[in-house]
């Protein structure tokens, strides 16, 4: 990963990250992904403030370019949009549903044996 641009918003409390991954052979990068990593860039950042505004992958490249926002609290976060939070707290949940509601695979069905019918050759 590699943050093109940083800028410190005082009046919002917050950090505006542009970033740019290069993931040649490996598929496109989770926004969870990309808050843990950028929590791990950023000092003093806790994954849970991080909101991953926007990403983009080049058709035909393996280049992805986003927008993140890490907040300093929750009460600065508190400017993103009830729907920011929901998303946040689905890509919180989701790798431990993943694990936990793991399905058994479905038995494969025996195809049906198929009967010998007298006149169906012309």
């Amino acid at each position: 990963m590699q943050i093109i641009e940083r800028i410190e918003n005082k009046l919002l409390d917050r950090v505006e990250i542009d970033f740019q991954i290069n993931h040649t052979g490996k598929p496109t990068p989770t926004r969870s992904s990309v808050a843990k990593s950028l929590g791990s860039l950023e000092p003093g950042s806790k994954t849970s403030l991080i909101v991953v505004k926007d990403m983009n992958t080049r058709f035909g490249q393996a280049l992805t370019t986003g927008v993140a926002l890490i907040y300093a609290n929750d009460e600065a976060m508190s400017v993103e949009p009830t729907y920011v939070h929901k998303r946040l707290t689905i890509i919180d949940n989701a790798p431990e549903e993943k694990a936990a509601a793991a399905p058994a695979p479905a038995p494969t069905p025996k195809p049906a044996p198929v009967a010998d019918e007298p006149g169906g050759e012309e």
